[in-house]
């Protein structure tokens, strides 16, 4: 391992953002409601984009910029005045997958640090070299490629090239995620951000003369999912990757919760620790990216073809475990009393855990209760609510769980 990864985190939107820099992120990717692969989520306005900034730099982190989608020339007149938006904002960098568009910030914004998004399909080290020639500092990698392949690249292209590869999140059957099946469906191109998830329904097959009978492509009793894949996992591999040349390991998931940022940020950065400090694995940090919301879990192409891991996912049903109860926004050392911020219910006596940035979740008692007037309730009152929780040890944007 020659230098360390940059841990990147995905921010759907600023309470995201929060909480992917409070988890440990050396830096997080976003965008406005525009030109972004992920149009569904709630993304930034571009007050909120320059406030997220301000909240990072001050921390020390970095905020990178989708505009990574394949527009067409009607939409092009408005990317100019989003160029100069991100750049007032205060943007790192520019994730980006079309020609058109990385021409069009050059000539807004001269300055710009260009990262060619994992849309564009670099998957050969020819590749990456010309890419790096026309100005582009960072190569998000094809997801398609192996370990080996990787190291292949990282030694035939030049040193100053970063190199970035996804390490978490959900997977896409198309190559490069250049899928037409939401398109064909319902009229949402997922080239512009817009997919439906096709790709994770169930499909029959009818044979010509025979319309009326319809078969499910047995893989097992529950149906077929031939087009969906694993979630993908490679908080057991990181040494692995940083040893093969990757300089950031990405995680997908602008879409998932800000409890998924929180929590799988959290235990990738203490992963990766454990590799910079020569430990072996902690399988508790297994248990903490297993606590969110996911499908099974595979090593997508790292280590060979999915078919030949049987990375598709035989029930394409999302496992989810913990519940994410609230969040902690000020705590009194004096009176042990931590103010929080419910998402889900909470009765006293019920197990929970407190996870804080840079730990793995710890068990707490959640018998004494409050109500704003300080007054003992037995349950936590409607999502949104303020409630206190006698909670020694808590900080302001620590998390508490059920077990």
């Amino acid at each position: 391992m020659t230098r360390r990864a940059e841990l990147l985190a995905p921010a759907g939107n600023p309470e995201k953002l929060r909480f992917a820099v409070d988890y440990g992120a050396d830096a997080v990717y976003c965008a406005l409601d525009r030109f972004g692969m992920r149009a569904a989520a709630d993304n930034f306005t571009p007050e909120s984009l320059a406030e997220g900034v301000h909240y990072a730099h001050e921390r020390g982190v970095k905020v990178y910029v989708t505009l990574n989608t394949m527009p067409r020339d009607r939409e092009l007149d408005r990317l100019p005045a989003y160029i100069a938006c991100l750049r007032d904002a205060g943007a790192d960098a520019f994730i980006v997958a079309d020609t058109g568009v990385a021409e069009v910030i050059r000539s807004v914004f001269p300055q710009a640090m260009l990262h060619l998004s994992t849309q564009a399909s670099a998957i050969n080290s020819a590749a990456c070299r010309f890419w790096h020639r026309q100005g582009f500092r960072r190569i998000v990698l094809a997801r398609e490629l192996t370990i080996d392949e990787i190291r292949y690249i990282r030694k035939n292209t030049p040193p100053e090239l970063e190199l970035e590869a996804f390490v978490h999140g959900a997977m896409c059957v198309a190559y490069s995620g250049r899928c037409l099946l939401s398109s064909y469906y319902l009229g949402r191109s997922a080239n512009e951000g817009r997919c439906a998830q096709p790709c994770r329904w169930k499909y029959y097959v009818t044979e010509e003369k025979r319309p009326a009978d319809t078969l499910t492509v047995e893989q097992d009793g529950e149906g077929s999912y031939l087009f969906s894949s694993r979630d993908l996992c490679m908080i057991e591999h990181l040494g692995e990757l940083a040893d093969a040349g990757i300089d950031a390991f990405k995680i997908e998931g602008r879409m998932k919760s800000a409890y998924y940022t929180a929590v799988v940020t959290n235990a990738y950065r203490l992963a990766y620790a454990n590799v910079c400090a020569g430990k072996p694995f902690d399988p508790l940090h297994r248990k903490e990216v297993e606590s969110v919301s996911h499908r099974e879990y595979g090593t997508g192409f790292y280590y060979g073809a999915p078919s030949e891991n049987a990375d598709v996912c035989k029930t394409n049903e999302y496992i989810k475990d913990r519940a994410f109860l609230c969040v902690i926004t000020g705590y009194d050392a004096n009176t042990k009393l931590a103010r929080c911020i419910q998402r889900n219910k909470l009765r006293r006596g019920d197990k929970a855990q407190l996870l804080t940035p840079g730990a793995v979740g710890r068990d707490i008692a959640t018998d004494e209760l409050f109500d704003e007037t300080g007054a003992p309730i037995e349950a936590t009152p409607h999502p949104g609510q303020v409630f206190y929780l006698r909670c020694p040890g808590a900080k302001e944007n620590d998390i508490i769980r059920s077990t």
